[in-house]
């Protein structure tokens, strides 16, 4: 998708349209609806203890476009903010426009800060690979192509690395997927958060035509597959910056 696509811009859509988008794309494309793409995946079997003060954790995250995956992290219980942004790259070409090119290094990305106590690093990246993105996609998702929207780990430390390895091995192990994750371990060096007009996309256009088709569908399959840990309304950027 080019850069000017994904500019905001929110488009009035029925019930009726919705369906008969999400159904044109899978013709065009040949890809699956990304409703279909969402498995249930096995819980890391190694994962960090629970924590023993009142510190939060944060986890970098990058699974193609941030619209949806900031919306799905903040809608998961015990996620404190989930900020939409850019990671793998300089801050002098952290801005839309530029990561657009593919040339940056950057990944679309979220910043995710949660209590560890209520959601744990190994159950993030969970809801990560089962509900967020599709992890055996290579340089792109869906219909969005380019290194800007790979998979990949940011990981802050050598517990987080250890953790997000061993379930990437775990999952290939037990096929979980047809093909195997391509989802890039890559040590975090900073994290920019994305252009004001990025951030509560989904929340705030809920009928644009690419949040009906590739995002909506994330939102219900994480009610659906981890409804004890969904949470009805979302942490907002917005309400945050407010307070």
């Amino acid at each position: 998708m080019s850069s000017d696509a994904k500019l905001p811009s929110p488009t009035s859509c029925s019930l009726v349209c919705r369906a008969l988008l999400l159904l044109v794309l899978s013709a065009v494309s040949g890809l699956p609806a990304r409703a279909e793409t969402s498995t249930i995946v096995p819980a890391p079997a190694f994962d960090t203890r629970e924590a023993p003060n009142d510190n939060l954790s944060t986890a970098v995250l990058a699974g193609g476009c941030f619209w949806g995956v900031q919306a799905v992290f903040q809608h998961v219980k015990g996620v404190e903010s989930a900020v939409s942004g850019y990671a793998g790259g300089e801050v002098a070409s952290a801005h839309y426009r530029d990561v657009s090119s593919g040339r940056t290094g950057h990944a679309e990305s979220v910043k995710i800060i949660f209590n560890p106590r209520i959601v744990t690093y190994g159950q993030i990246l969970q809801i990560y690979f089962s509900v967020a993105h599709d992890p055996t996609q290579l340089d792109r998702q869906g219909p969005d192509v380019g290194t800007q929207y790979r998979s990949a780990i940011f990981y802050a430390d050598e517990s987080q690395r250890a953790i997000a390895e061993r379930y990437i091995a775990q999952l290939d192990q037990a096929h979980a997927f047809r093909q195997r994750i391509v989802t890039r371990l890559e040590p975090l060096q900073a994290f920019y958060p994305a252009e004001s007009y990025h951030q509560d996309y989904l929340t705030l256009h809920p009928n644009s035509p690419y949040i009906v088709i590739n995002d909506l569908p994330k939102l219900e399959n994480l009610r659906r597959l981890y409804g004890n840990r969904y949470r009805t309304e979302p942490k907002l950027v917005e309400q945050q910056s407010s307070n």
